[in-house]
């Protein structure tokens, strides 16, 4: 379903407990179960099943119970801002192939707060958009979300809680992230700020994640703080400068992995992994072993 400007989707008053007004489809073609593509959109109390969907590597924004905005445009694009997702729950727990939320390109001024998921690659994955045909063959201009504010968000057995890849302007905070293969990842896309022609931003800029607790499987790491990336396009490596990036309050704690014996050989499992990211600040991060408790 494409959700327009202006739209108010919510389900039935439920109090504190779960949501009672579910949603799903039998399609599996790629569609997300809801195509937010318009401003000043309110999504709340609601549960969302999408179904099984396998979009590939560069399909972050396929097969999700909601996208807001696009990855790829075919024309320079219009800002989609003033979108609110409240009290929001997904349920995949049987494939871990499609993203549960998905915030790409042109978004700004969005707020989640009080969203659930369970299973699916990443709970709420946030990556820049561009004009282009495939992502080898972009021309830009590129789109960075940004004023995102997330609140309290729970994501179990996916395979990563979130991601933020080349944004400026962001809060995480209060994020528990429980039984997940990576914890969170601050990244900078690919082509970094590249295409990135807006006046008066900065990407890599003013971003805060505090107060996240993590349970992690994976055979690396919880945490990935990364400032390069290699271009799809040409295959050059560029480098994303943070400023003013604070990561504060995280609580890792360190499960046994489900396959030991998976995983890169050349890296050692660590809480914090950082790569060329200069201008990240970590303060107040605790490793406790799972016996410690929260």
């Amino acid at each position: 379903m494409v959700v327009g400007s202006g739209w108010t989707l919510a389900g039935a008053e439920h109090g504190d407990g779960p949501v009672t007004t579910w949603l799903t489809s039998p399609t599996s073609d790629g569609t997300p179960l809801l195509h937010v593509l318009g401003s000043q959109v309110v999504i709340q109390d609601i549960g969302l099943r999408p179904p099984p969907c396998a979009p590939g590597e560069h399909g972050g924004d396929r097969g999700t119970a909601i996208t807001v905005g696009r990855y790829l445009y075919p024309a320079e694009a219009e800002w989609i801002e003033g979108i609110q997702l409240r009290r929001v729950q997904v349920e995949r727990p049987d494939t871990r192939a499609a993203n549960c939320i998905a915030v790409m390109g042109a978004v700004r001024d969005l707020t989640i707060a009080e969203v659930s998921t369970v299973g699916g690659c990443t709970g709420v994955a946030v990556h820049w958009g561009a004009v282009g045909d495939r992502v080898d063959s972009i021309v830009g201009p590129s789109y960075h979300p940004h004023h995102l504010d997330l609140t309290d968000l729970q994501v179990s057995r996916a395979f990563e809680g979130f991601y933020l890849s080349s944004v400026h302007d962001v809060t995480v905070d209060r994020a528990r992230l429980v039984e997940v293969e990576i914890g969170f990842r601050l990244l900078p896309g690919d082509n970094t700020d590249r295409f990135h022609t807006a006046d008066g931003t900065v990407v890599g800029e003013r971003i805060r994640v505090s107060g996240a607790w993590v349970s992690w499987t994976g055979p690396l790491y919880a945490i990935r703080i990364a400032g390069w990336g290699r271009s799809e396009i040409d295959k050059s490596v560029r480098v994303l400068e943070y400023r003013d990036v604070v990561v504060s309050d995280c609580t890792l704690v360190p499960l046994p992995p489900p396959t030991p014996a998976t995983g890169d050989p050349r890296r050692s499992r660590a809480p914090v992994v950082l790569e060329q990211a200069a201008g990240v600040l970590l303060d107040r991060i605790r490793i406790e072993s799972p016996a410690t408790g929260p």
